[in-house]
């Protein structure tokens, strides 16, 4: 969820009712060079706790990190194991860490000793079907203090094909006493209530299916709550949040790297409300080539106006 899971997202999904957001995956290394888009991630905006989320393969950045982290104001340092990007496994960090459980050890080690606040871990199954131990890492894991811990559904070979194995996950939560929280394809209210019940976790995490909806954990959680259905905002709402999130990324980011740094956001909207025909791409490229960030507030009150219009 780098570059995705900025504050004003954060912020916004929180608001809206997601119970636990998280930041973007920081280096730790990085971090300590006080790279200046590290220091901007690691800036939290009243999250309630706030959640930093770690990266690396060497104990003392982690520790470092970790500190760095919890001086910023961070309330819960989780540390990441679970990221199949190259870039990442490439230097033997993210899921590359759980083909060496020992040395992912050392690191768990090194950022429970760093801090004193409640440190967690992200994971995939395993590095591919030959090697499925994330049971076995979590149960070490806990034995070394980590105090939640997240599975997506794959392993590290899979990437993002396939279906996420929420059955797999149970395994987990056999294994340990802790809180496990199940991830990996939430895009729907039946598939987080399948995913809870094959999976036995204690809660889910919602990524991708964020994509365009970030109301969609927040009323979630209200609808598993009071076993109802998930109500979706009018279009009115879904108006107000839009223009709400593009200003707060103006604000975050300055009036230049704000309006490009939205278009994504915005791409995903749009796809939300009208899918992936031809009226989505028609409006994508009105609403995402343009530069000046008054014209694109126009666009997207025009885009909501239609919608409006056709719906009446």
């Amino acid at each position: 969820m780098s570059g995705i899971t900025d504050l004003p997202f954060r912020r916004l999904a929180q608001r809206l009712g997601a119970g636990l957001v998280v930041s973007e995956m920081i280096a730790s290394k990085s971090l300590i060079r006080n790279g200046r888009e590290d220091l901007r991630r690691i800036q939290g905006g009243g999250e309630k706790p706030f959640v930093v989320q770690l990266a690396g393969r060497e104990a003392r950045w982690m520790a470092e990190g970790a500190r760095i982290a919890a001086g910023y104001g961070a309330g819960i340092i989780d540390i990441n194991m679970g990221c199949p990007a190259k870039q990442v496994t490439r230097g033997l960090s993210g899921s590359a860490l759980m083909r060496d459980t020992d040395h992912a050890l050392e690191l768990i080690d090194a950022v429970v000793g760093a801090v004193e606040l409640p440190v967690t871990l992200k994971m995939r199954m395993g590095w591919d079907h030959d090697s499925l131990n994330a049971p076995r890492l979590a149960a070490r894991a806990e034995q070394a203090g980590i105090q939640m811990i997240s599975v997506h559904g794959r392993t590290r070979a899979q990437f993002f094909k396939g279906a996420a194995d929420w059955g797999f996950i149970a395994k987990v939560k056999q294994a340990v006493s802790i809180p496990v929280i199940a991830n990996g394809d939430m895009r729907s209210l039946g598939d987080i209530r399948t995913a809870l019940a094959l999976s036995k976790a204690d809660g889910v995490m919602i990524g991708r299916g964020c994509y365009g909806r970030p109301w969609f954990p927040g009323r979630a959680a209200a609808a598993i709550a009071k076993g109802g259905e998930i109500i979706p905002p009018s279009l009115e709402q879904k108006k107000d949040i839009v223009l709400e999130h593009y200003e707060a990324m103006l604000a975050h980011y300055g009036p230049h790297h704000g309006v490009r740094n939205a278009r994504k956001h915005l791409g995903w909207y749009l796809q939300e409300a009208l899918g992936a025909g031809e009226d989505a791409k028609h409006w994508r490229q009105q609403i995402c080539r343009e530069e000046e960030a008054q014209k694109v507030r126009g666009k997207i009150a025009e885009f909501y106006d239609r919608c409006l219009q056709d719906a009446a």
